[in-house]
């Protein structure tokens, strides 16, 4: 192999690696940035076509919006790090038939401080078992 192939394969990422250095930018610059601003805080060598690539995705998933500045995009976060893994786990569920023994296992393994977060999340503290902060009441209970 030559050494630029080897190169190229040292600089392979697990899948869904960049696309979460790219949104910690995006998290951690506080404002709005363009494909290049990004491509600029990536701490390795990166394509400017991939950088591209993986913001227009991330944009069509509703992670980032984005927002016309002269001929680019200015692109920023939707959401926080927390409300991406509660995507994930939310797809995770939405996966899976038996979502009442998926629920189960999850409450099961929980740690005691978890736990009492997530007991204290459903009765909220003034015993209104309504939803939890930032959710909407479901029309069809």
């Amino acid at each position: 192999m030559t050494e630029a192939g080897a190169s190229r394969r040292a600089r392979r990422h697990a899948r869904g690696e960049l696309a979460g250095e790219i949104f910690t930018v995006l998290e951690q610059a506080g404002v709005p940035l363009t494909a290049g601003e990004v491509r600029e805080r990536i701490p390795w060598p990166l394509a400017y076509t991939t950088v591209v690539t993986t913001l227009t995705r991330l944009y069509a998933k509703g992670v980032l919006t984005r927002s016309r500045d002269g001929r680019s995009h200015r692109y920023e976060p939707s959401t926080s790090q927390a409300g991406l893994v509660a995507r994930r786990m939310r797809r995770v569920l939405a996966d899976h038939d038996d979502r009442r023994a998926v629920l189960t296992h999850f409450v099961s393994e929980l740690t005691d401080e978890d736990e009492d977060v997530l007991l204290g999340l459903l009765t909220r503290e003034d015993g209104d078992p309504g939803p939890p902060p930032g959710r909407k009441e479901s029309r069809s209970r």
